[in-house]
């Protein structure tokens, strides 16, 4: 396979092959993240205190950090050394005694993916981040004990605690949600009439097949804890008998794969895997795949996006499967992931990036 033969709908950027920073931005940001774990709980705080809510509702005015104390209840001494770190982090301007909310500080509140991400590094992944180098020494998610008592996140995600739980289930749900409708209608260009959908998490995407073909044939293929959640979801919808669970734990080398589908999916699965672990999850549904089907996958590369800041978010996101996750997968550059599918007996036939937030469409058909 020839990766710069794949027809590309949009080409990525290129982000990352260059150093052309200036000496005293390089000393700033070396203090950056020298000082990076309060720059994050800092932020939190003004953020979830009021903080910088506060200020914004000021606009032109802005307040002083007596005002700021009066109204969020935080003494005064405490609201000075919140505030001032505000100013190095970049969260807030100063003009005399009045502080004034930034773009970066306006983003920081009011954007749904700095929320989210925040959120998730906040209940998800803090406490476990100091085990990240064990983590990576010993290929397992060392941090994860502050969750639970776990080989891997995935087997406890429908009894994380709160508000772990919560924050992990938006974090995926936010860049997998965006990308479903422009998903779908690659999913169907070949008219499939039964879809296995493997690692099918709370059963959103069958949901939406479902509403997108009224004649569509749904396999849900997970972790029986998993696929529980998602049965409780399609019950609700009344849509049962359009679907047929499989709970399977794929990485069991006993473990066999439906064979009557003529389309597989996976959506924001296989990077949850180690690149052997993808060759055999991918052989696996060689083995039971009509010579004529396909598989979609739907999967996020940090080399193919728009922007700098989407690729260092995706970056920063390895470091979650390393510590809290698994261990051993990560968000792939697609470089690597393309030479992993290449030792499976299929080929990528299209490569569609830019897909939703983030994604990118594979479509794989056998050799």
């Amino acid at each position: 396979m020839h990766t710069l033969d794949i027809p590309k709908k949009k080409a990525a950027k290129r982000f990352f092959e260059d150093d052309k920073k200036h000496a005293a931005q390089a000393i700033r940001d070396a203090q950056f993240i020298a000082f990076a774990p309060y720059v994050f709980h800092a932020s939190v705080m003004l953020r979830d205190r009021g903080v910088l809510a506060y200020v914004e509702d000021a606009r032109a005015e802005g307040r002083t950090i007596k005002q700021v104390a009066g109204h969020t209840n935080i003494p005064y001494y405490g609201i000075r050394v919140l505030m001032e770190p505000g100013l190095g982090i970049g969260l807030l301007y100063r003009d005399e005694d009045h502080y004034f909310l930034t773009k970066t500080g306006h983003v920081f509140i009011n954007h749904p993916m700095a929320r989210i991400n925040t959120d998730f590094m906040r209940d998800v992944c803090s406490n476990g981040a100091a085990d990240l180098e064990s983590s990576i020494m010993e290929a397992r998610p060392n941090g994860l004990k502050h969750l639970g008592n776990w080989d891997t996140i995935y087997q406890g995600l429908s009894i994380l605690p709160e508000p772990a739980k919560t924050s992990w289930f938006a974090f995926d749900h936010y860049y997998s949600d965006l990308a479903f409708p422009e998903v779908l209608p690659f999913v169907f260009e070949h008219n499939p009439t039964r879809i296995l959908d493997i690692g099918a998490n709370t059963g959103k995407w069958a949901l939406a097949c479902m509403e997108y073909d009224p004649n569509i044939h749904i396999g849900l293929l997970d972790l029986p804890a998993q696929l529980e959640e998602a049965k409780n979801m399609i019950d609700a919808a009344n849509l049962g008998r359009r679907v047929t669970y499989h709970p399977v734990n794929i990485l069991e080398p006993a473990e066999q794969l439906p064979g009557d589908y003529d389309l597989i999916f996976m959506s924001q699965f296989l990077n949850c895997f180690t690149d052997t672990q993808i060759i055999s999850i991918l052989q696996k549904c060689h083995d039971v795949l009509q010579d004529d089907g396909r598989i979609i996958i739907n999967e996020t590369f940090w080399d193919c996006q728009q922007y700098e800041a989407g690729a260092f978010s995706l970056q920063m996101a390895s470091l979650y499967f390393t510590t809290m996750a698994n261990g051993n997968s990560q968000m792939y550059d697609s470089k690597v992931y393309l030479k992993v599918i290449d030792e499976t007996g299929f080929e990528v036939v299209s490569q569609n990036n830019n897909i939703g937030l983030s994604h990118t469409i594979l479509e794989l058909r056998k050799k």
